[in-house]
Formats: C-alpha cells, sequence, structure tokens
C-alpha cells in the first residue's frame, strides 16, 4: 500500500502522525511511504531522517493526496483539502466529526474511508489511541490552569498548592476518565485540593482507591457541580462521550457562582466543549474572559508539547496503521472490531452513530458496507 504522512496545518500544531521509526516498519513489510516535506520537523524528526528511513520526501499535500491510498494525520482535513479526498482512500487520523459539520459533509462526498482515531475501541470500552494523548492533556490542563491563576495573567492570584499556613487551591475537575485522573494526580502532586466528578459509580469507587486521601470523589450531577462550583479556582472540563458531541454540563449562568478570575479549562472542546460558554482557542491565543472568568479551549492541547506527544501517539497507532495496510480497511474491520469502531464515514455513508446523530443525518451500520 502506498501511505502518505501529511504535515500539520492547524495552528501550532507540531505532532506528526508517523516517526522515522515507523516509517521503517512500514518499508520493512512492504510498503511504501511519502512524507510530506518537514512534517516532521516540529517534533525533532528531520528530512534526512525520514529518508533515511526509507520514506520519500514529497513538497506539497496535493501530492500526497494524489498518490496515497491511505493518508496518516494527526488532525482533520481542512476545507482547502476537501477535494483532495478521493474515493475510497483511507484517512486515518483524529478526526472528531460530531464537531465539525463540514468536515463530516466533505468526508461524505468525497467516498473516503474516515478512520477516526478517537473512536477506536477496545472490548473493555477503552480508547487505546486517545489514551496517550489524555495523559498528556490531562496535567497539562492543571499546568496551564495554574498559570492563568496568576494575576499577571489575568487570575486571581492563588497558587494551587498553597504555603504552610495559607489554604491550598481548590480543583474541580468533572469526568474521571483518563484525562481525569491524570489531571487529579497532576493538581493533587502540586497539594490543591481536588474534587472529582463522574457519573459511573464504578469508576468512582476506582478513582477513589487509587487517588485514596488525594481527593475527593463525587456523583456528578448539576446540583453537584452547582454545589463545588463556587470553592473552585481552577475546572477542569474532562468529559468524553466516544465519537458524540459532549454535553454541556456548565451554563453561562452557572458563571455568576464562580470567584472572579477562575480559570475553566475545556479539555472536551475538540468534541464541542462541555461548557457553554466554551470556544475554540488556539496557543497563540488560548484564552478569553467571560464574565469575569478566564477560559482556555485549546483543541489541540498535545500539540504544544510534539516530542513527547508525537512518540506516546505513534506507540499507540502503528500497530493499527500497518494492519489497516496489510489487510486494507474492509479486511481489517471485518477481523478486528477495534479497527471496525474506528469506521465514522465509509464511501459516502456515516457509520457512527453519534456523529449521525449530532447533525440529523441517516446512519448505516459499518457492518452493512462489509
Amino acid at each position: 500500500m502506498i501511505i502518505g504522512v501529511l504535515k500539520e496545518i492547524k495552528a501550532d500544531e507540531n505532532r506528526v502522525s508517523l516517526t522515522p521509526g515507523g516509517v521503517e516498519v512500514m518499508c520493512q513489510c512492504g510498503h511504501a511511504v511519502l512524507v510530506e516535506k518537514n512534517a516532521g520537523r516540529a517534533s525533532g524528526f528531520g528530512n534526512a531522517l525520514y529518508a533515511q528511513a526509507g520514506a520519500e520526501i514529497v513538497n506539497t499535500s496535493a501530492e500526497i493526496f494524489d498518490r496515497s491510498e491511505m493518508v496518516l494525520r494527526v488532525k482533520e482535513p481542512k476545507p482547502f483539502e476537501f477535494g483532495y479526498l478521493k474515493k475510497d482512500q483511507i484517512y486515518f487520523s483524529y478526526l472528531h466529526l460530531a464537531a465539525s459539520k463540514s468536515v463530516t459533509q466533505a468526508m461524505i462526498k468525497s467516498g473516503a474511508v474516515g478512520i477516526a482515531y478517537e473512536t477506536i475501541q477496545k472490548a473493555d470500552g477503552t480508547l487505546p489511541l486517545l489514551t496517550p494523548m489524555s495523559e498528556v492533556a490531562g496535567p497539562m490542563a492543571i499546568q496551564e490552569g495554574a498559570k492563568y491563576l496568576e494575576m499577571a495573567q489575568g487570575g486571581h492570584g492563588i497558587l494551587l498548592g498553597g504555603v504552610p499556613g495559607v489554604d491550598p487551591g481548590t480543583v474541580m475537575i468533572i469526568g474521571g476518565g483518563a484525562v481525569g485522573i491524570n489531571a487529579a494526580k497532576m493538581a493533587s502532586g502540586l497539594g490543591a485540593k481536588v474534587y472529582i466528578l463522574d457519573i459511573d459509580l464504578d469508576r468512582l469507587r476506582y478513582l477513589s482507591d487509587v487517588m485514596r486521601g488525594h481527593c475527593i470523589t463525587l456523583m456528578s450531577s448539576p446540583a453537584c457541580i452547582r454545589d463545588v462550583l463556587p470553592k473552585a479556582d481552577l475546572v477542569v472540563g474532562a468529559v468524553l462521550v466516544p465519537g458524540s458531541k459532549t454535553p454541556t454540563l456548565i451554563t453561562r449562568e452557572m458563571l455568576k457562582m464562580m470567584k472572579k478570575g477562575s480559570v475553566l479549562v475545556d479539555v472536551s472542546i475538540d468534541q464541542g466543549g462541555c461548557f457553554e460558554t466554551s470556544h475554540e482557542t488556539t496557543h497563540a491565543d488560548p484564552t478569553y474572559t467571560v464574565d469575569g472568568i478566564i477560559h482556555y479551549a485549546v483543541s489541540n492541547m498535545p500539540g504544544a508539547l510534539p516530542r513527547t506527544s508525537t512518540l506516546a501517539l505513534n506507540n499507540s497507532t502503528l500497530p493499527y496503521a500497518l494492519e489497516i495496510a496489510n489487510k486494507g480497511w474492509k479486511k481489517a474491520m471485518q477481523e478486528n472490531p477495534e479497527i471496525k469502531a474506528g469506521a465514522n464515514v465509509v464511501r459516502g455513508k456515516v457509520t457512527y452513530k453519534g456523529v449521525a446523530s449530532a447533525f440529523g443525518f441517516e446512519h448505516v451500520a459499518i457492518d452493512d458496507l462489509l
């Protein structure tokens, strides 16, 4: 199979979807790999390293789309690329289609095979291609939140860990998944008082066990959120409904309950966000203020830490990309239910229910196309 590795073009996105080591593995298995010029530079992988691993360096994204049977990228295509997508061409990346009608429509129109990192799912319900980035985004949410609590950044001037004789800051984390637990570990490590909310009682039992003595676990509900919100200096939105738009959990009206200069970090923004007042920001311009509350809503948070993020991501994505390349998308989905769960839009049909529901599109089961 001819595999194309695109350079990332989303604002401040510095990751790359395949390392030179991954290229070497692909080539050893008989595949040809095209890498767009400078695709890995921001992650520390120059063109020479890719060439040494067996890749052909290509000058433009248009040529990558034109020649490749499978396109790899960390993020979704941009509008100017919609016309490059081809029927039966595999596009394997974080697609987050439920948050973008235009990208979904472009994938439908193209007839391409859109396989989303974020909906590949194991039998136990875990999301193996989201987990490594959640392990980056969780601690980073606390790191960024702590920074914007500084008065020079617009915050109300509190140190999350406190000092002897002074109360620590309070952190509320909504969602106890991979982002939530990693955020809780970081916040607890700094010495903050941490509340972590979830709607899954078994998950709360697990969190209570592994975080014993370091955070307070609560069953999430609107009433519970309203109760904790006035105490919080930093709120992290870490909710995920795989492949679907994130529910709104904090309304604009609720902001009135918060201390002025508090910080909201919406890690869920790439799936639509869980705060009513959230809108997507970039690393270059990461925050804005609504009703005195600082909002941080960068949709590609791990892109700011590309070396760590790229290596962590490739550890997880390479086995799936290799299986798809070895077998073709159809056989790979027939034989591996995890890859089948990644099918979002296939040959003009929306095959992921959460995406179809987000826009009222017809849902066609992937099994009907296999």
